[in-house]
């Protein structure tokens, strides 16, 4: 295909369904709840949908499958990306995995909700699956119905954006349909359902495969079709590792681990909580993967869960992230175990995610700090985090204003602290003693700057590239939701339009950097959510 086509209409989409044509089928058919065994995936098609209507979509997501405007603005975009038509080539199915989900086994789960449309290779050779969220019952959809409704969907589709654009590894999101259809959800599980708006999202990634998929066949004892889906995944998706085989799969293996690593530091840095990390949820590229009840952090609080489902043991919660992906890369490790039979390879492999997150981390928070070079001990971080815990403080903002402070010149203590003012929810809280603290804190700061001899402006340019302005403030996206409930989809084109540019201040969009207003600390949406969506 020429590197330069630009496709108006779906139909012109290149699909090349590898996934389905290697891995073995469901061999059952019918879109009935079952157990499904000695198969990667069932084939099942989008149930269609009463009246389809766009409320926004990617245009650098388009870009991606090489969609031109006119196809993205055409009312056949809407249909096929709701659910009511398959365009040429789509093959729809939808896969089959297990998962630990709260650290417990829960057996086979599966896209409940998600159907894969196929696999697009575009002009530049690349592969990218298609997945619709919400667009009917499947297989392993259990008792639910495999809908979703406008609020979690807006969510994902602007998550999904903003994380890319904050340089985080994450699953894009192509389009956000309306449905025109109820969809009936208890949110907060307390006997009250409501009907509220239902909505599809168009998920996409080079592949949706997770640690669970592998997790089910092992559980079951499925040896042959374990070995099939790992050498699928490193023939597709690891092809610079080689051809499967014991030595590589251990290669592949610390690869997942080396990126699991990456991604892990880099919700750390943007103060990101994904709120339900089950194995289920872990992608096996290293992306974010299934943006349920996350959060972003306000105040920093690493106990901090958005989920209410996981409120009392707080297993996902912020400061807890790093552990939870190490011990859900063990469960892999398990799982891969009859595919390479030696413990000691798996277990050095283990040790390059703890090698890598510790590497990353100390540079991570040099980059955050505006340093050159890493401490020789960790003081320096830990006494900043334990300074942020103890007061109110909006994190994003607090990093953002530390590149105001100046280091070049001497100035009061009163003026030294000024410029960190704003990061505060509560000004009451910092009395003598933390202000004492703060202050001397400070300034064995500005001395590590210069020794560094960074100046404040190259400082400030590096701080800002990796301390973002703008995150997907909880607050914000509800507000955003509510509009569109409305049907006003403005406040959602509007975020999106904000959060392709995360670093750079933009005077037109300054409400979007703001701390969470005080009617937004216990509203549901804004503070904490649960799983209904």
């Amino acid at each position: 295909m020429n590197a330069h086509a630009k496709i108006t209409k779906l139909d012109d989409l290149n699909f090349d369904n590898r996934y389905i044509r290697e891995l073995p089928a469901d061999a059952e058919a019918g879109n009935h709840r079952r157990q499904v065994f000695g198969a990667c995936y069932s084939r099942v098609e989008p149930t269609p949908v009463a009246n389809p209507q766009r409320v926004a979509y990617s245009q650098e997501v388009a870009a991606l499958l090489d969609l031109t405007e006119e196809a993205c603005v055409a009312d056949d975009f809407a249909q096929v990306f709701a659910g009511n038509r398959l365009s040429a080539g789509m093959a729809p199915y939808s896969t089959c995995y297990g998962g630990h989900q709260f650290g417990s086994w829960a057996g086979q789960l599966g896209d409940g909700r998600a159907i894969n449309l196929g696999e697009v290779v575009n002009a530049k050779g690349e592969r990218w699956a298609l997945q619709l969220k919400g667009a009917g019952p499947t297989p392993y959809s259990r008792t639910a119905d495999g809908l979703a409704v406008l609020r979690s969907s807006v969510r994902e589709f602007l998550c999904s954006e903003a994380m890319f654009h904050l340089g985080v590894p994450t699953t894009r999101a192509l389009s956000l349909m309306l449905t025109g259809e109820s969809v009936i959800r208890d949110m907060f599980y307390n006997g009250n359902p409501q009907a509220e708006p239902g909505a599809v999202v168009c998920r996409v990634a080079p592949s949706f495969t997770r640690f669970g998929n592998f997790q089910l066949l092992n559980a079951r004892g499925d040896m042959t079709v374990l070995k099939q889906l790992a050498d699928y995944t490193i023939r597709t998706d690891f092809p610079h590792l080689g051809e499967p085989e014991p030595a590589v799969y251990i290669d592949w293996f610390a690869e997942v681990c080396r990126r699991t690593a990456e991604m892990i530091v880099h919700w750390q840095r943007v103060g990101f909580v994904h709120g339900v990390m089950n194995t289920d949820n872990m992608s096996i590229l290293g992306l974010t993967i299934d943006y349920g009840p996350y959060g972003w952090l306000e105040n920093y609080d690493p106990n901090w869960t958005p989920n209410t489902t996981d409120a009392e043991n707080r297993r996902y919660r912020y400061g807890n992230q790093p552990q939870i992906a190490f011990w859900n890369l063990g469960q892999l490790a398990n799982a891969i175990y009859p595919l390479i039979e030696q413990v000691e390879p798996l277990q050095q492999a283990l040790n390059v995610y703890k090698q890598t997150f510790e590497q990353n981390w100390q540079a991570m928070m040099a980059d955050k700090l505006g340093l050159t070079t890493l401490p020789t001990d960790k003081d320096l971080y830990t006494e900043l985090l334990s300074l942020l815990e103890l007061v109110e403080t909006d994190m994003t903002i607090f990093y953002r204003q530390l590149a105001l402070i100046s280091t070049q010149y001497d100035v009061s203590d009163d003026a030294l602290i000024a410029p960190l003012s704003a990061a505060y929810y509560v000004p009451e809280q910092l009395n003598a003693d933390y202000k004492s603290r703060l202050i001397a804190w400070l300034k064995t700061y500005i001395k590590r700057v210069q020794q560094d001899g960074t100046s404040d402006d190259v400082r400030r340019e590096r701080m800002n590239a990796v301390n973002p302005k703008y995150v997907l403030r909880n607050y914000l996206a509800q507000l955003a939701i509510d509009q569109a409930e409305q049907g006003d989809f403005t406040g959602v084109n509007e975020l999106l339009d904000c959060l392709r540019d995360p670093y750079n201040e933009q005077p037109g969009n300054a409400a979007f950097a703001e701390k969470r207003p005080d009617w937004a600390r216990q509203r549901a949406g804004c503070s904490m959510l649960s799983c209904s969506s």
